[in-house]
């Protein structure tokens, strides 16, 4: 049954009403798309707006440090028909609010940030929570990883959600989140990164990493009796399935495992999630090819060092490599975490330093042993022929759709 015929109070109709208004006029006035100052008006005028939006349609949340807005569009994807979701990444409650109201689909995939994940659970009652991954990000703001596995554990446990757990087992801090549901279902995913779970959530002891696999000597371990499993195919129930991606690198072969996971345990045929999936090629301009002159530019998003490690690893061919880094609030102002990614993988390509902290990036690859070059004026960048991937965070990125045009 459509949402929007559902019986609302005179409040809830007045407030989605502010949502739609603001979301028009702000887009009239050219102040951007809207999703989250017409959010804002419409929870001031009714607070639990998120909660009777969300009723009667089955809602699925993402949340992770990494991957959340490519693994939501996969999942949007794969259910099939009309699947509401904050496609313009506003994953906190006023972008909720607004995604829902532009919508009456009875399925709904929520992009939900890190930190907001209690709230969005207390206030969707979701039948399905993807966890990702956990890892440091934006360092001049965010919580301590420990503290926020902490509050997922808390608002998973039964007594505050009832739903099912889709959750990557490869990450201890994931598993030590989820294991507080009874209703978890464990995906085991090849990872690059452990970083930022050395030790134990339970004890402190220090995690003992053979292979694949993890565990300490207080008993907590990495789960064994697994879901789904993705090695060289992907393994769900009793079935194998090629994946066969337009996407680019094993991280997405991930997210694709932990999607695919989530709509079979809705009851949807996996080869036909697949099969869907299959025909994304981009995720808001990410791995889209794009022109910058003559030259075809790969454009990736990468905003942390988990993330980064995973697309330095995906790298292929000889394309040169354009890294461009910012410092603005929407990236975090601390770059020192270009310290902690792996950047001896550049070794032999030709990378150019971009950016407003090209300088500090120039500097992180020196002492890595990277030859590079720091340009000033990107026009000059137009004279190549060569194809290019460029990594940028999060407004670096944004500068470059600006400046760059669809093949």
């Amino acid at each position: 049954m459509a949402v929007m015929t559902l019986r609302l109070s005179w409040r809830a109709r007045v407030a989605m009403g502010g949502v739609v208004a603001t979301n028009l006029l702000s887009r009239l006035l050219g102040r951007g798309s809207g999703t989250v100052v017409g959010g804002r008006v419409g929870l001031f005028i009714e607070p639990k707006l998120l909660t009777v939006l969300s009723r009667s349609r089955s809602v699925v949340l993402v949340s992770g440090t990494n991957g959340k807005t490519t693994t939501s569009a996969m999942l949007r994807v794969g259910w099939g028909g009309d699947v509401a979701g904050n496609v313009t990444g506003a994953n906190m409650t006023e972008g909720h609010v607004a995604a829902l109201c532009a919508s009456s689909a009875a399925h709904a995939v929520l992009e939900t940030d890190e930190g907001w994940l209690p709230i969005v659970v207390s206030a969707t009652s979701p039948a399905v929570v993807v966890l990702l991954n956990l890892s440091r990000d934006q360092l001049d703001r965010a919580n301590e990883v420990r503290q926020m596995a902490q509050r997922w554990r808390d608002c998973l446990a039964p007594e505050k959600f009832l739903g099912v757990v889709v959750a990557n087992c490869a990450d201890p801090l994931v598993v030590y989140a989820a294991e507080s549901s009874t209703n978890v279902r464990w995906v085991q995913v090849p990872t690059v990164w452990r970083a930022d779970a050395a030790s134990c959530p339970h004890c402190t002891r220090a995690l003992i990493f053979e292979g694949s696999s993890w565990s300490c000597e207080c008993g907590f371990a990495q789960p064994t009796r697994v879901t789904a499993r993705l090695g060289s195919v992907l393994e769900i129930g009793e079935q194998s399935y090629a994946l066969n991606l337009a996407l680019p690198g094993v991280f997405n072969e991930v997210n694709t495992a932990l999607a695919a996971t989530a709509l079979y345990e809705l009851g949807e045929n996996v080869a036909d999630v697949l099969s869907r999936i299959r025909t994304l090629d981009s995720v808001q301009g990410r791995y889209g090819l794009r022109r910058y002159g003559h030259r075809e530019v790969r454009l990736l998003l990468a905003k942390n060092p988990a993330g980064t490690a995973a697309l330095l690893e995906s790298l292929d061919g000889d394309d040169d490599v354009w890294v461009a880094i910012n410092a603005q609030v929407a990236d975090g102002k601390d770059p020192s975490w270009l310290y902690d990614v792996p950047v001896e993988a550049l070794r032999g390509r030709r990378i150019s330093c971009l950016g407003e902290r090209r300088v500090d990036l120039a500097t992180r690859l020196t002492y890595a042993g990277v030859d590079s070059e720091v340009v000033d004026d990107f026009e000059l960048l137009r004279e190549g022929t060569a194809r290019v991937t460029l990594i940028a965070n999060y407004t670096a990125f944004r500068d470059w759709m600006g400046r760059t045009s669809p093949c």
